[in-house]
């Protein structure tokens, strides 16, 4: 059974409705108990929210958190986006939700929300998942699960949320269906999609209307990864010729451990030239609140664990409302949150995924090859001044898939000003959003919109003011 926290009234309305209606019904209507009547210091919106637990796995208790945001106007006639953010062991409510694609910013004491004039949900309805269990206020009843995690439990746990979802809210059955999100996630999407499709194969009863998948800032491949990482590092002048020449000699990036020489080569280009900068956006300043060597120690731990392992997405300051708000025993119980009494706090990242997370996929190509053979609309963004996934990272990678171009390189525009730049290949768009860190819509909330509304549209983007 999915963890619910209501009212008596509630509770015992939909039992009384399901014993006249029977179990087909009861099921179709149990979301009236997620649904959200309004959450502490929201302002006044037109669009129906609901939250709440689906159980993945009945044995050990695992259950997934969402929050799905329904599109502001027409949501009826409007595709379901599901969004996911990384880590692995980073939350969505946190980072996609609360400061980049969601209806609502959370304000400076975690007292208030205010609107966000560029939410995503002005295009479509928006379900955010916090995945896999541990991360957020989604829980396992085995605290050894939050243990050996790893990409496949993810992938399958998030395939069984999906089914179950949708037999829940049978209205958005067959909606078209998109996947989308950043950075570790760049591992979530191409796997949940391949999931997908292969449930759809095997399936005679049910079927995912999976339509494409929009990825930002993602980790693509272990090896080009690393070595992007390094050449942006260069290429910003963020290190030395020496320590670049030096950490390309001395590091294999194609094994998953790096030798003791190249963690040196690292370290001191680290410690002794990249200097107190967010490696998230290094034009942006850090939050007063947070250790000057917050940002280094991260990205080191990264390299030398490998690419996959690190901390947080980005912290200026606003992931620290984000854990204000959401402790808040009013805005858990207006969500539906926390209804097992989970022993420990919430938190924006877990750090017991994160140290703990046993297989990472070592490149994605060979899957994002299968998904551009089945015909997805795929879309692969970058924030330009991200140095921890960045866009020459993507580029490489993107390069290895050897696609034909079918519109080269040009300059995108968002209202007057160039939003970006772009190639349109066989099966596979590219596309640079200037300005952006890790976290595009956080830093550039208007030129992500306008690529995220030409992404469902299916049009490429636009090349000049006027279009």
């Amino acid at each position: 059974m999915e963890q619910r926290k209501g009212g008596f009234s509630s509770c015992f309305l939909v039992f009384f409705f399901c014993s006249l209606f029977g179990a087909l019904e009861c099921l179709k209507n149990s979301q009236v108990l997620n649904r959200i009547k309004v959450l502490p210091g929201q302002p006044k919106v037109t669009f129906a929210q609901y939250s709440g637990y689906v159980t993945v796995h009945k044995r050990n208790g695992r259950a997934l958190f969402y929050w799905l945001t329904e599109a502001s106007n027409a949501s009826a006639t409007k595709p379901l986006v599901l969004w996911l953010n990384g880590g692995p062991g980073c939350s969505s409510l946190a980072f996609g939700a609360s400061e980049e694609i969601g209806p609502f910013r959370i304000n400076k004491t975690g007292s208030s929300l205010y609107l966000n004039k560029y939410a995503w949900n002005r295009e479509a309805n928006i379900l955010f998942l916090e995945s896999p269990a541990g991360v957020g206020f989604s829980y396992s009843n085995r605290s050894s699960d939050l243990k050996d995690s790893g990409d496949r439990r993810t992938a399958q746990d998030a395939l069984k949320f999906l089914i179950r979802w949708f037999s829940r809210f049978p209205q958005y059955k067959h909606r078209d269906f998109y996947i989308t999100g950043e950075s570790y996630a760049g591992h979530y999407i191409p796997q949940l999609a391949k999931k997908v499709l292969d449930y759809n194969n095997a399936s005679s009863k049910s079927y995912i209307n999976l339509k494409g998948i929009l990825v930002g800032n993602g980790l693509m491949d272990n090896r080009l990864d690393s070595l992007g990482m390094v050449t942006y590092w260069w290429s910003h002048s963020l290190i030395s010729d020496r320590s670049y020449r030096s950490i390309l000699s001395l590091c294999n990036f194609a094994l998953p451990k790096k030798s003791p020489t190249c963690r040196k080569a690292i370290f001191y280009a680290m410690n002794s030239e990249i200097g107190d900068i967010d490696p998230y956006n290094i034009y942006a300043p850090s939050c007063p609140a947070s250790s000057a060597k917050t940002g280094q120690s991260l990205v080191l731990k990264m390299i030398l664990l490998g690419p996959h392992v690190y901390s947080y997405e980005y912290d200026p300051c606003t992931e620290n409302y984000a854990e204000v708000y959401y402790n808040r025993p009013d805005v858990q119980k207006a969500m539906h949150a926390n209804s097992t009494g989970i022993p420990y706090r919430w938190t924006a990242c877990s750090n017991v995924l994160i140290r703990n997370w046993q297989d990472s996929q070592f490149s994605m190509l060979p899957t994002y090859k299968e998904l551009i053979a089945a015909g997805l609309r795929i879309w692969v963004f970058s924030g330009d001044v991200d140095s921890v996934v960045p866009v020459t990272a993507t580029r490489f990678s993107i390069s290895r898939l050897n696609l034909p171009v079918k519109t080269r390189w040009y300059p995108w525009y968002s209202g007057d000003q160039v939003g970006g730049w772009t190639e349109v290949y066989q099966g596979l768009t590219f596309a640079t959003v200037r300005g952006a860190g890790h976290e595009v819509p956080l830093f550039q909330p208007k030129r992500a919109f306008h690529l995220f509304r030409a992404y469902l549209a299916g049009k490429e983007l636009p090349k000049s003011q006027n279009d």
